[in-house]
């Protein structure tokens, strides 16, 4: 049977058509979304969730395939069945990697599930950076790229410093009002054609920092989790059941890696394959200028959040790079690769040693980077306290909490002993000297 032909996303469609983007990172997605809107795009981006998600993916996703896939593809015709949009106007839009990671199979899987499902008139549009697939309605152009990393590096600083703040914050909601204020700002700088320079990254990072420094806090002590793994899973409160809110039900504070270590983490890729494989000397000077541009950019947010003492910066990724020396080979590069198991050194390295490794159930590198890594991890930090969660249409809810909830009674312990380790070791007060009974 021949394979149907590509509908592609044509320049008179961009003027008409509603865009749909499924949901992974809120603070990022609704910044890239804005920036999109107004390059004259009209994009939505997706929010629902809820088991018929799932149910939808079952129907026209094989279940063996992978989870993040299964939910994306469910989404999308969750919202096509809807009847919010207009089928005869209405286009998708994936990320395509272009790696050895199925996620380079999503384009087509979502395609098949579209003519199934009756949709198959309906453009996908793939984002991607290597010319994969094209579309005349839809161009990275130099000076959107630009735009769109900038919103990366916004991004990571509001996850960041929400997630260091809000476990604390005397007024609850106040940091997702900075959030929200931020992001509006943001998106009519960047729309304005600012706030992209790496001077006016600067002064933006820091004013953010600033403002996350004067919220009201009460940093009473609280076990302290990291999230890592697939990257989807990771940060799609779809894909990890509500994973962040949970572990706040928990009275946790949390630290999740941010995008910008994966997005150098592809550009490094590209840059060893052509090394070891050849390639295009015009290709490797390309990549090469955004890796550096990437790593300045990087370097703003840690030099904005270093003066502040009450925050942790993240750690740089040539650093996690380092750190992953005589552990794991640079080769392991499928999926998140190597970097999986750096994220987890580093966030051991920086007081979070409790750890979630969020993996969807089947998927290979992250069982052997993330879950196979676990063992070596713990035989160089002892206070590794690490649990693999498996997130797949199967798995239950309550399941992935009980086996996170044994981690934090761990965790609990560990805090606790080491309160009472501190209250020890303080000083106990000089005893007052009583005056002679002469001066008295």
């Amino acid at each position: 049977m021949p394979i149907p032909k590509r509908i592609p996303f044509t320049k008179e469609m961009k003027q008409t058509y509603t865009v749909l983007i499924p949901m992974m990172l809120p603070i990022h997605f609704e910044l890239l979304k804005n920036v999109f809107n107004h390059e004259g795009y009209h994009m939505v981006l997706l929010t629902s969730d809820g088991p018929n998600i799932v149910q939808e993916g079952l129907k026209y996703v094989h279940n063996d395939t992978c989870y993040p896939a299964l939910l994306v593809i469910g989404q999308f015709i969750d919202a096509l069945n809807s009847g919010k949009y207009d089928l005869d106007r209405t286009a998708l839009i994936i990320t395509q990697t272009g790696g050895g990671c199925r996620a380079s199979n999503y384009i087509h899987l979502l395609r098949k599930a579209l003519r199934k499902a009756g949709y198959g008139d309906i453009p996908v549009i793939s984002l991607n950076p290597s010319g994969l697939e094209k579309n005349p309605g839809f161009k990275l152009t130099l000076p959107l790229i630009r735009k769109l990393l900038a919103c990366l590096v916004y991004g990571d600083a509001l996850m960041l410093l929400q997630n260091q703040v809000k476990p604390y914050e005397v007024n609850p909601g106040e940091s997702q009002a900075l959030v929200d204020r931020w992001v509006k700002t943001l998106s009519h700088q960047i729309s304005a054609g600012e706030g992209k320079s790496l001077k006016e990254l600067k002064a933006n990072v820091e004013a953010i920092v600033k403002d996350f420094s004067e919220v009201l806090v009460n940093r009473t002590p609280k076990v302290k989790v990291g999230v890592v793994g697939e990257i989807y899973i990771k940060y799609s409160r779809l894909g990890n059941n509500n994973l962040e809110a949970f572990l706040a039900s928990q009275d946790c504070e949390v630290n999740v890696p941010g995008l910008m270590g994966f997005m150098l983490f592809k550009c490094d890729n590209r840059l060893e394959d052509i090394k070891l494989y050849g390639g295009s000397k015009a290709k490797y000077t390309v990549v090469n200028f955004l890796m550096n541009y990437l790593l300045k950019t990087e370097q703003v947010l840690i030099d904005a959040v270093k003066p502040y003492p009450q925050f942790t910066p993240p750690g740089s990724y040539l650093h996690v790079k380092e750190l992953v020396k005589g552990v794991i080979g640079y080769g392991n590069k499928m999926g998140e690769g190597w970097l999986l198991t750096g994220e987890m050194l580093e966030l051991i390295e920086s007081g979070y040693p409790n750890i979630v490794c969020t993996q969807p159930f089947g998927c290979l590198p992250n069982h052997i980077c993330g879950k196979g890594m676990i063992r070596k991890i713990k035989s160089l930090h002892e206070d590794a306290n690490i649990v693999p969660i498996d997130y797949d249409p199967s798995a239950t809810k309550v399941n992935q909490e009980n086996r996170i909830k044994l981690m934090l009674s761990v965790a609990k312990e560990e805090l606790q002993e080491r309160l009472k380790g501190s209250a020890q070791e303080k000083p106990a007060a000089a005893p007052q000297k009583k005056e002679p009974a002469a001066a008295r």
